[in-house]
């Protein structure tokens, strides 16, 4: 079957359709209430719709799945974004008092933006991606997702790509929410180690041993910054030789990396062994390869988005408006396997929906969308994404629930 190609001009009909066949309300809203406590949970949360024309629309809140789907059948977001839980209605903080309409919680979230990588990779800049960019983001992804298991203990982690240029993290822990905007910080800054503006020629600095979280995340970053110094080839000028020598420290290390490299014919690999050797001479320049490799492939994150509580991200299952693609859960365990242009785009699921249509025409249409048509089209590999990290979560749910009610029948509450 071929594919229908995506039409921004067609997206108002698609929406229509994705909105009232497709969208996973019931598991998205199992998401968002986290098991129904506390029950306001929902109420109190959040969400921006983008429509057509850039119309932009902030403090929405719906009382229930149905009230969410109804709107959205309704309005067509082009996009749509999640905020945090106050302590009210989002739709009635204009009637409140200073004080009465306060962020509480929110999942500990994180933005990766291929953009943030201009300066490093040579094959695409500004929105495009390309095979040769997109492992920068297998590589954020591998060595946060560990980082945040293994050095903070959050299991709840939902990975969604953006749609275009980059991916999002959600941490659903009941102690990532319920972090304060410093924890969040804490938690944000403890994870960047690329520091400085576009002005600063070095962002990285390595002192003494290096911190056990990044010796592990050394492993993942050597791998893929080989792979990048061959495929982006960032050696290959002079201009970006220049670049590299600049960010070493010792001026007898630059001019004896200056000298090796001046030979005809290096590749962007032999100048970059040259390097190694030359910087293992010096015992003060003993991170100096690694701060190097560090600068071109760590995590960029940006921290605002992860600080704030009341910064909204995008939802997972909306649509791109500009590519046609569905914002997918990505599994953490096969990122390498992610192919982000094979992601279903809204024109391709609607035709699958047809097409199972077709084959099924003696079943009515309400029976199809008791079955969960989805499952019937590409979205299905990212729903079963999603359930997995629904049925985790629902488990840490149920523990906590017990374990409310056992505090409460030993203080003789009920």
């Amino acid at each position: 079957m071929s594919t229908a190609p995506f039409s921004q001009s067609d997206l108002p009909e698609l929406l229509n359709q994705y909105y009232k066949r497709l969208f996973p309300y019931k598991l998205y809203y199992k998401w968002l209430s986290y098991g129904g406590a506390p029950r306001n949970y929902f109420e109190n949360r959040e969400f921006s719709f983008t429509l057509k024309d850039d119309v932009y629309i902030r403090y929405l809140s719906f009382a229930n799945e149905k009230e969410l789907a109804e709107a959205m059948q309704k309005r067509l977001p082009y996009k749509i974004d999640i905020g945090a839980i106050y302590s009210a209605r989002p739709k009635d903080h204009k009637t409140l008092l200073p004080g009465q309409f306060v962020a509480q919680d929110k999942e500990l979230v994180f933005d990766i933006d291929m953009t943030d990588y201009d300066e490093v990779r040579n094959c695409c800049s500004g929105a495009a991606i390309c095979r040769k960019c997109w492992p920068l983001m297998t590589t954020a992804l591998k060595i946060l997702d560990r980082a945040l298991e293994e050095d903070f203990g959050f299991k709840h982690r939902l990975w969604v790509y953006s749609g275009r240029r980059g991916i999002h993290c959600w941490v659903a822990d009941e102690e990532a929410r319920k972090l304060s905007q410093q924890g969040r910080s804490a938690v944000a800054e403890y994870l960047s180690v690329i520091r400085g503006g576009e002005s600063q020629a070095k962002k990285v600095l390595f002192r003494g041993n290096l911190h056990p979280s990044l010796a592990r995340a050394s492993v993942v970053v050597e791998k893929y910054f080989k792979r990048f110094l061959k495929e982006q080839d960032i050696l290959g000028t002079k201009e970006q030789r220049d670049a590299v020598i600049n960010l070493l420290a010792d001026e007898g290390t630059r001019e004896k990396v200056t000298k090796a490299w001046s030979r005809d014919g290096l590749s962007s690999t032999d100048c970059w062994d040259l390097l190694e050797r030359v910087a293992n001479e010096k015992f003060s320049m003993k991170h100096a390869t690694k701060e190097i490799m560090f600068q071109y492939v760590y995590p960029r994150l940006d921290i605002n988005v992860s600080k704030g509580l009341n910064h909204l991200l995008k939802s997972p299952f909306c649509i791109h408006p500009k590519t046609g693609n569905v914002c997918v859960p990505i599994d953490p365990n096969n990122a390498e396997k992610f192919d982000p242009f094979a992601v279903p785009t809204i024109s391709q699921l609607i035709q699958e929906l047809d097409e199972s249509a077709k084959l099924n025409p003696d079943e009515d249409k309400e029976n199809r969308t008791q079955k969960r048509e989805y499952m019937n089209t590409s979205l299905a590999a990212g729903i079963r994404i999603f359930e997995s990290f629904l049925e985790r979560l629902d488990d840490e749910n149920k523990k906590r629930l017990r374990t409310e009610i056992d505090e409460k029948a030993k203080t003789g509450q009920w």
